[in-house]
């Protein structure tokens, strides 16, 4: 069956992954497999953000004792690395000031406002195109040739189509109001590579649909029909795997950690249902039964990007990119961070540097608007911002 650039799955071993995460099946064949998702009504602009939003804010009341917390956070981290730290882009500042250094929400909350106008984001944002996409694609810009030296297994894949800036923006904490009128206008103007399928109703892609599913939800799309699609292609083992249109039956880490965080925002965002969290609970067994880092089989490393730190994480696994959203779900979920993420905590304390901060190993390779984070060799802000944040959490968890 003819292919385009494929996601690397867990059966990798410790070979470089550079592959794309996209499914690029010839359009028969795609058309053939994929179930159908329809776009359905649009609910409005502000509710998926607001549900967001609230959901934030009700974790972090739910914390025992949270100001207390608060404080000790403040203690814990040293001044010099957090004035390092809070000399940012507002897109990392306000995160920092929120989850590091327990300012009230007022002022970490206008912080977050300066996102449209200044920086990183204002930078993105502009970039927009009047169709309402990025660079004219869904997932790959409109110049993107899939026969030319960018599709090379070695040149990882270009960053700069809508789908990858709708992520960055998003995660960033962009204000989805930022964006009003963008969802209609990729209901409108988008179209999946190859299969032509509507944006909002996905495709067969697991790590596509999960990026979707979270960016719909944030602009106020209804996008339900894919977080059911989830549940239905969830593998017995209970992960998932981009290559399950290729028959494939074992889950790749990739691909679990891309879906879990999608489910996650998603309930965040609309409370899901019980079918849902159960669907992600499964996921998250399935990381932490291999203890985020090991093959169930042997025991083995599951391979050599497991234990690395680059950032952005983009679609890539990680052992960091894991314990950040296992410590969100924990905080949503009401619980305890369970004891198999041990492991994983120490790989991400190990690498500490002498002066509080974590290095960025390597840049993933691919096209991009600009960079937002250190280059290789050199010590990462936002590296550091999660490997502090999860670190401390689960310390204080320990008390």
């Amino acid at each position: 069956m003819a292919r385009g650039p494929t996601p690397c799955m867990a059966s990798n071993s410790d070979r470089e992954c550079v592959a794309t995460c996209s499914s690029v099946l010839m359009p028969a064949a795609r058309s053939a497999l994929f179930a159908g998702l329809p776009i359905g009504g649009r609910s409005p602009i502000w509710a998926g953000v607001s549900r967001v939003l609230i959901a934030e804010e009700r974790t972090r009341e739910a914390s025992a004792d949270g100001r207390r917390r608060a404080s000790v956070r403040l203690m814990a981290v040293d001044s010099a690395l957090l004035d390092w730290l809070l000399d940012s882009d507002p897109t990392l500042r306000w995160q920092v000031e929120r989850d590091l250094a327990g300012l009230p929400a007022d002022a970490w909350k206008a912080t977050r406002g300066r996102i449209a106008t200044e920086g990183f984001g204002a930078e993105l944002l502009s970039h927009q195109d009047a169709d309402g996409q990025w660079a004219g694609g869904a997932y790959f810009p409109k110049d993107f040739d899939f026969n030319g030296p960018e599709a090379a297994a070695d040149a990882g894949q270009p960053y700069t189509a809508t789908t990858w800036s709708l992520n960055a923006v998003r995660e960033w904490g962009l204000d989805a109001a930022a964006l009003a009128g963008t969802a209609e206008l990729l209901a409108q103007n988008s179209r999946w590579e190859y299969d032509n399928l509507p944006y909002w109703g996905g495709e067969v892609d697991c790590c596509i649909n999960a990026f979707t599913l979270a960016n719909g939800v944030w602009l106020g799309a209804d996008v339900a029909s894919i977080s059911e699609w989830f549940i239905d292609h969830q593998l017995p083992d209970g992960g998932w795997n981009c290559e399950w249109v290729e028959g494939s039956t074992r889950s790749s880490f990739h691909s679990t950690i891309n879906v879990l965080k999608g489910l996650l925002y998603y309930e965040q965002a609309v409370g899901g249902s019980a079918e849902l969290e159960a669907a992600r609970h499964r996921g998250e067994e399935y990381l932490l039964v291999r203890r985020l880092l090991y093959r169930e089989s042997k025991g083995e490393l599951v391979a050599s990007w497991a234990p690395r730190f680059v950032y952005p994480f983009r679609w890539f696994y990680s052992a960091l990119n894991a314990l950040d959203h296992f410590r969100s779900a924990a905080m949503y979920d009401g619980a305890a961070p369970d004891p198999r993420l041990a492991e994983a905590i120490e790989l991400v304390r190990s690498a500490r540097q002498a002066d509080g901060t974590w290095v960025q190993e390597r840049r993933h390779p691919g096209r991009v608007w600009f960079e937002y984070d250190a280059p290789a060799g050199e010590p990462s802000k936002w590296l550091t911002f999660h490997a502090v944040r999860v670190l401390e959490w689960w310390d204080d968890s320990q008390d």
